[in-house]
């Protein structure tokens, strides 16, 4: 559960439908609907006000982003939210062809845009005529490959590698889905096109206010234009698929049913009568950080909400305990307890005062010098050296997953996605955070503890630069890069070394990136070195 990067993915939480432009265009979509008499508009008399309960539902962005020329997609959209109220359909989805990438011909009006899922020039008028900003999620996801474009054969991301006349016998499909909003479902959906052999070229995603989410991927890599196949397809990639789709809860104690490696919790279930709750100190949609006592201790409470549990949310929450609860080291955060009893779920750490790396880098914009970026960098290889040893991958290494005590000492945290490297079963494809996440994992591949060394090296970068990696790409476009060897420009204003080690630990080639064990002792030993020219700087005539 990773409380900093926020609630359900699909959509920023929607505004009011009060009147205003949403009005308008849900006005626009009835009339036009009525001007082409379409059955269920005529022969249904509260056709209008459910048509207007549905724009309600959702933000403004998805009212602006509608094709007046395709209103009916908008009764497919109604569709699909009312199927997904449905535990046992959930996800729904929705397969279709659109054409041949670049087969509108000039003056054909009818073939200017893919889908409702694309902003049309219509579209865009709107959004610039009446003041709205772009849904922060939409624009996040939005690949638009026409003017951003992968060049597979060249292994880098180029906006002129794709021309119209290499593109016009590439069939573009549409996926629409809809399920309960949830943390990481834009992961879990992609990794569902992914496993069948699509491309993510553009997608729209939309929250509703009652939780649910409209996501519209359009895709290629289906190399048929009909779409019976790939629609089978989608079945087989959801049937195989982990994790819940539901978004139910359960009544029953979460241990029930656990992995029998992980369901001995003897010695770590916490007294909730010595606990005392303080300030709310971070908040994610499926659980709340506190500050707190427990037995006169400092802790740090993460509580999570009985609302939004299900089944993935739950094996989680066990996967982290369990991990919790085998590890001792300095530079990892220190687990005191759990409470595993429904409806108080919640894991308790020692407190870390200091906050992330992330928000000392980006929110309180410190500038590390040389010394201490380096002993920043022995902290975290130390602790993710123990975890190693250990047989865990942290697999979500990240700078708001790295804290600080009070005394500037920097601690691994959050191992509600780790492993233990030897369980059975195959890693789960696409966990981490894209802008940190090693080649290897957003290419579905085997992968182990190296992936955290590729993800170090990203940290290791933003410890130099003091920026978000990739800050001028959305998450999506991030990962398509790394996946064809893009990574983050290299500083200029810092030690050759340190360049040199993060070039290896970003390797495309896992197997030769060094271990943790070996990124340590380096670190170890430029920190002498530069230790030794400030003191010899320091002393006239180095005496």
């Amino acid at each position: 559960m990773d409380l900093v990067e926020g609630v359900g993915e699909s959509s920023s939480p929607p505004r009011s439908f009060s009147g205003g432009a949403g009005y308008e265009i849900a006005n626009d979509v009835y009339n036009r609907l009525v001007e082409i008499g379409n059955e269920e508009v005529t022969a249904n008399p509260e056709f209008r006000e459910q048509l207007e309960a549905h724009f309600s539902r959702l933000p403004p962005s998805y009212a602006l982003d509608i094709n007046l020329d395709r209103v009916e997609d908008v009764l497919l959209h109604q569709k699909l939210l009312v199927l997904a109220k449905d535990p046992e359909n959930r996800p729904v989805f929705h397969v279709r062809f659109l054409e041949n990438f670049w087969t509108r011909t000039d003056g054909d009006e009818d073939q200017q845009d893919l889908t409702v899922g694309l902003t049309s020039s219509h579209a865009s008028d709107r959004n610039h005529e009446m003041g709205f900003e772009p849904c922060s999620k939409l624009e996040d996801l939005n690949l638009d490959f026409g003017r951003n474009s992968l060049d597979k054969d060249k292994g880098n991301l180029d906006g002129d590698s794709f021309t119209r006349q290499d593109d016009i016998h590439v069939p573009i499909h549409e996926v629409i889905f809809s399920a309960v909003d949830k943390p990481k479902l834009l992961s879990q959906l992609s990794a569902l096109l992914s496993d069948i052999g699509l491309n993510i070229r553009e997608a729209h995603v939309f929250s509703t206010t009652d939780g649910y989410s409209l996501d519209v991927f359009v895709v290629d890599g289906w190399p048929l234009q009909e779409t019976q196949a790939l629609h089978a397809a989608m079945e087989r990639a959801i049937a195989g698929s982990e994790g819940s789709w539901s978004g139910s809860s359960r009544s029953k104690s979460v241990i029930e049913g656990a992995p029998a490696a992980q369901s001995n919790f003897v010695g770590m279930e916490i007294d909730l009568r010595l606990l005392k709750i303080g300030e709310k100190i971070g908040s994610g949609s499926c659980g709340d950080l506190h500050r707190g006592v427990y037995v006169g201790e400092d802790v740090a409470v993460k509580f999570l909400k009985s609302e939004t549990l299900n089944q993935a949310l739950e094996d989680e929450f066990c996967h982290e305990v369990a991990i919790l609860r085998e590890i001792q080291h300095r530079n990892v955060v220190r687990f005191i307890g759990a409470c595993t009893k429904q409806p108080n779920l919640c894991i308790v750490t020692e407190y870390m005062s200091g906050g992330s790396l992330y928000e000392y880098l980006h929110k309180n914009h410190h500038t590390l010098t040389l010394p201490q970026l380096v002993k920043f960098a022995i902290d975290v290889s130390r602790g993710m050296e123990y975890l190693h040893k250990n047989n865990i991958i942290h697999r979500d290494l990240k700078t708001a997953n790295l804290l600080m005590d009070g005394h500037n000492v920097v601690k691994v945290a959050d191992f509600g996605v780790a492993r233990f490297l030897n369980q059975e079963g195959v890693m789960t494809a696409e966990t981490g955070t894209y802008r940190w996440m090693a080649p290897e994992v957003i290419n579905h591949q085997p992968y182990d503890h190296r992936a955290d060394v590729f993800s170090f090296a990203i940290v290791l970068w933003e410890l130099v630069t003091a920026k978000i990696p990739y800050e001028n790409m959305t998450p999506l476009q991030a990962a398509l890069g790394v996946r064809q060897g893009r990574r983050p420009d290299l500083p200029t204003n810092t030690h050759p070394k340190v360049l040199e080690l993060m070039q290896r630990c970003w390797g495309t080639d896992a197997s030769i990136r060094p271990s943790f064990s070996e990124i340590k002792v380096e670190l170890e030993r430029l920190l002498q070195e530069i230790q030794g020219t400030v003191k010899e700087e320091a002393t006239p005539n180095g005496r």
